[in-house]
């Protein structure tokens, strides 16, 4: 656990990060993100690929063809580049990357670097990032801890600008929306992080599309459950 700061998984990277400069010789710095210096984003990437080159397999074999459409959660963005990168170079299928809009994107409070940050410098990578005007980073604020970060990994960025990824968004308010109706209609509970892009879903185009689960909702009942009261 990590006492600095606001505590939220910028405030750990900084952590990790400071004792791993200082401690180069004993200290190995392992991250699961899409973030921080090369070569992680590219180490994450090459590891998570594996979930959009088995989504394309098995929606081969049940439906085909390919999706439509994929969607993901996108935070620091591993889960993310991990479903989206098998389909980069297939213009058939679009590619979604939904972000925390939290309170709402006019708020202030919310996660979404690639659609209200500017292209900055943090954790040792360009990408966007939520700033204030004179360049300090801004905090940021999702229901979810790992769409709570203010920055994300620099490939999303740059499909981004290449507009190959489309950027979307969902509020505190909609996934938990979405987290319920997935668990009552399916029976599937799935993480905050991934209910925001179960909430985006209406705004998806397509007959055929897929939204990678980046994990199951047991760490956020209790989350879930005071928001609700």
């Amino acid at each position: 656990s990590v006492d600095a700061g606001s505590r939220t998984l910028k405030d750990a990277m900084n952590e990790a990060i400071r004792d791993w400069v200082t401690n180069v010789r004993t200290t190995y710095y392992c991250i699961g993100s899409a973030a921080g210096p090369h070569p992680y984003p590219l180490m994450v990437r090459e590891l998570q690929k594996i979930i959009g080159e088995e989504i394309a397999e098995q929606i081969v074999s049940a439906e085909g063809r390919l999706p439509d459409a994929v969607v993901a959660c996108v935070g620091g963005g591993s889960n993310a580049i991990g479903a989206l990168h098998r389909f980069v170079r297939e213009p058939s299928v679009a590619l979604y990357g939904v972000e925390a809009a939290g309170l709402g994107l006019e708020s202030g409070k919310h996660g979404a670097s690639l659609a209200k940050g500017r292209p900055g410098v943090l954790h040792g990578s360009r990408s966007y990032v939520l700033q204030t005007e004179d360049g300090q980073i801004a905090e940021a604020h999702s229901i979810s801890a790992g769409l709570d970060y203010p920055g994300v990994g620099p490939e999303l960025s740059h499909l981004r600008d290449q507009g190959r990824l489309t950027v979307l968004s969902a509020t505190d308010e909609e996934a938990l929306q979405a987290f319920q109706t997935l668990a009552r209609s399916e029976g599937i509970l799935c993480a905050l992080e991934s209910a925001h892009a179960i909430a985006a879903l209406p705004r998806v185009r397509g007959d055929l599309l897929v939204v990678n689960l980046s994990g199951r909702g047991d760490k956020d009942l209790g989350t879930v459950l005071e928001a609700l009261k």
